[in-house]
Parts: structure tokens; C-alpha cells; sequence
């Protein structure tokens, strides 16, 4: 049986597995690391004697291919919490208010008509702002180019929102990426909207379970594989060499490249990918949140952006976080405390077990340029796809994007114009 070699055991990669697998493909995967998940994967932290993810990431139940693939690795149920229904908590640390942003569950958002469901302080017309970045969007603009990046309701809801999923500051940013981000969210209505958070980990709800399918599929996974280049022969992927040996290719087998960026362009001169990349941020403490506390609490006026709680800890993200990149550690962890102790009923307790975790190269950089540089998943190479966040998905570096691209990649080889043996996998 023709085999499919997926490099990179990351979320675009297993996601690329497990839809090989399942159609009935002989699978093998290969990682460099130990551990499967990349950036998206649990580990226990001893400064904190608990286990926490390498980044908190917060998904919405319009976030179709991330469900989708949950319910294809067989994921138990209640792997993802949220609110039954779309809610999103508040708070402003310049001036004490807090308030619940409410969209309702259809497309037509009545819930602007209503005081009670919006922003403080802001009308019903005001919404109508984010319209310009689908005009943006057809022009290769930036945000800063289609709409106005001031006042109110862009401080307390456009600027947060659109920060945290491009991880770039929104007015540099790509109009396409936000609006992309906007149709399928908050323009579909608040059933798309529902916020869901991994409360047992990323890993216990992605990695895992989808470890356990590939093994079940009959899928091999290989650690402690790092592809050193790749032997191309006649416009085809012929050999795999690893640091460990290399492995030749059959004439019907093919491969996924689910590596990051800088690597693949490593491996494949001449690919363009892109080469800026924002830092996230994240901080943790060992304290369980007090009753109550919503599982999600955006913040504004402080270096805190998002605040989780989860059942073991209260955890912090801070997006496009360059700025802080250099800034002492146990410096930062007191920030952070003084801000997170005043939201979450704290407030005058001492600093607890903190981790600080800085990500250089969280994301790439979601302006136009870094965008124009995206590659598609199919190649100049017959049998070779590419996956990966950094793919030309259509969305930003996310969840969802990694899933995505990798469901791509497994199409491609499935599909016309790849390999016939692999067709049926999609």
C-alpha cells in the first residue's frame, strides 16, 4: 500500500494524518520533538506543580474544522467549555466598569439595538465600522486603511477582538485576514460565537485523542525524527533524510510538509513563506479563581488582555506582545498579579507560583505583506503538500488555520493532480 509521510506532528499535521488514516491510507508521522501538539500542546511546569498549555488559545463554536476534527479523533465530550450561549465578560481597568457583550443567535444582529447586549456607552450605528474592512479586504488594505481605528468602541471591543486574533496590531493588519475572521464569527451570528476554551488542556482535547485515532487507524507516529532535507528526483519526493537515516519513497507514496515557516523554507529554497513574526505573551498563576468568575474575561486599560480562568489556575494572554519581550520576568509576573488580583477577587494577596511564558515566533506577522507571501498546499513537487498555519488558509495563524490547512493538504493528495493512489482520502 502507498504510504503518506506527514513531517510534523504539530495540529496541521495530525490533522492531515487523521484524514489520510481514516480514508484507509497507510500513514506514518514523523516528529522532531518528543511530544506531538507543537505550539498547541499541554505540559507540567514544576514553578507551578501544574500542567498548563504553551499558550492559551480560545476557539468559537463557528470554528467549523476544529470541531470537525475533534469529532474525527474521537474526542470525549466537554473537551471544550464555554457559556450555552454566546457571552462574552468585560472589564475596564482605567475605570472599574464591567459589562457582557450579548449577540444574539441569528445572522440579523438585533442585539446592537439593545443598550443591555453592547459595549457601555455605545450606539447602534457605531457597529457599522468593521463594514469597511470588507471593502478593505478587496483592495489588499490594512484595517488602519478601511475603517476608523478610534474611539469607544474601538478601544473596547474592534482593538481587543481583532488584536487577539491577528496577534498584529489591527491597523497594520491585513483587511482580508479580519474579514475573513468577521464572516465566519460574529457575522454568522452569535451561534458562531459561542467562546469554548480546552479547561483539562490543549493536549487532552486535540493531541491525544487524535493520537490515540491515528493509532487505532492503524497510523504509525515516529519521534525524535528531524528532517535534515529532502531528496527530490525528477520533479518527484523520492527520499526523506532524517538525522537518524535516510527513508526512500516509493513511486505511489507522498508526503505532507507540516513543519513551521523558517523550516520549510529551509528545506525547500525559493518557497516564500512569511518572515515577520508577533510574540505572544502568556502568565499563569497558581490560584484557583473564586466562584463565579467567567471563564473568560477580556480586559482593557492594562497590560492584561484576556484572563482565563481555569479550574487549577488563572492565566493570562497578551498578544502582539513584542514590547515585553524584554522585560524582566518576575517584573512582569507583578504587573500582571497587581492587574489579575484587582479582576478576580484578590486583590491585596501576594504574588502566588507564577510562570511567565514568552512565544518569539507565535504567530507570522497578519499584515499584507506577510499574507502575499502565504503559499498554497499544493507544490511543484507531484507528490509533496505543504501545511501549516503560515499556509495560505485564508485565516490568520489560529487553531482553526492549522486544522484547516492540514484537511487542504490531505485534499491535495487526494485529489487531481495528486497522487491516484491517495484519492479517496479527502
Amino acid at each position: 500500500m502507498a504510504t503518506v509521510h506527514v513531517l510534523g506532528a504539530g495540529l496541521a499535521g495530525l490533522s492531515a494524518a487523521l484524514r489520510l488514516a481514516k480514508a484507509g491510507r497507510r500513514v506514518v508521522v514523523h516528529e522532531a520533538a518528543k511530544q506531538a501538539g507543537g505550539r498547541c500542546r499541554s505540559y507540567f511546569d514544576p514553578a507551578l506543580g501544574l500542567t498548563i498549555d504553551n499558550g492559551n488559545h480560545l476557539l468559537l463554536s463557528g470554528n467549523r474544522d476544529a470541531l470537525d476534527f475533534l469529532t474525527l479523533a474521537g474526542a470525549p465530550e466537554g473537551v471544550l467549555a464555554g457559556p450555552v450561549d454566546a457571552a462574552f465578560a468585560f472589564a475596564d481597568l482605567a475605570t472599574g466598569e464591567r459589562w457582557t457583550l450579548r449577540p444574539n443567535a441569528g445572522r440579523l444582529p438585533w442585539w446592537v439595538l439593545d443598550a443591555r447586549r453592547r459595549v457601555p456607552g455605545s450606539r447602534a450605528r457605531d457597529y457599522l465600522a468593521p463594514l469597511g474592512i470588507f471593502r478593505g479586504a478587496a483592495k489588499a488594505a490594512t484595517i488602519g486603511e478601511s475603517m476608523a481605528c478610534e474611539g469607544l468602541l474601538w478601544d473596547r471591543l474592534w482593538h481587543p477582538v481583532l488584536l487577539a486574533a491577528l496577534n498584529t496590531e489591527p491597523r497594520e493588519s491585513d483587511a482580508g485576514l479580519a474579514a475573513t475572521i468577521l464572516r465566519e464569527t460574529l457575522g454568522a451570528g452569535g451561534r458562531a460565537c459561542r467562546p469554548l476554551v480546552a479547561v483539562e488542556g490543549l493536549s487532552a482535547a486535540f493531541v491525544d485523542p487524535a493520537l490515540a485515532a491515528l493509532t487505532q487507524a492503524g497510523a504509525e507516529v515516529r519521534f525524535g525524527r528531524r528532517l535534515r532535507a529532502l531528496g527530490i528526483e525528477g520533479g518527484r519526493l523520492a527520499r526523506l533524510d532524517f538525522s537518524d537515516g535516510p527513508e526512500e519513497l516509493g513511486p505511489d507514496d507522498a508526503a505532507v510538509l507540516a513543519l513551521p515557516a523558517w523550516v520549510a523554507a529551509d528545506l525547500m529554497p525559493g518557497l516564500s513563506v512569511p518572515q515577520s513574526h508577533r510574540s505572544i505573551v502568556n502568565a499563569h498563576f497558581a490560584v484557583p479563581p473564586k466562584p463565579g468568575a467567567p471563564l473568560l474575561l477580556g480586559v482593557v486599560g492594562g497590560v492584561t488582555e484576556w484572563l482565563f480562568s481555569y479550574p487549577d489556575r488563572l492565566s493570562v494572554t497578551i498578544s502582539g506582545a513584542d514590547r515585553l519581550l524584554d522585560v524582566p520576568r518576575e517584573d512582569l509576573a507583578r504587573t500582571i498579579w497587581d492587574e489579575v488580583s484587582r479582576l478576580s477577587g484578590f486583590a491585596g494577596e501576594p504574588l502566588p507560583r507564577w510562570q511567565i511564558v514568552k512565544e518569539k515566533r507565535a504567530t507570522f506577522a497578519a499584515t499584507p505583506a506577510e499574507t502575499a507571501r502565504r503559499p498554497g498546499a499544493r507544490t511543484h513537487i507531484a507528490n509533496l503538500a505543504l501545511a501549516g498555519d503560515w499556509t495560505a488558509t485564508g485565516l490568520p495563524s489560529t487553531i482553526e488555520g492549522a486544522i484547516r490547512s492540514g484537511a487542504t493538504a490531505a485534499q491535495v493528495l487526494a485529489g487531481t493532480g495528486g497522487n491516484a493512489a491517495l484519492r479517496g482520502a479527502a
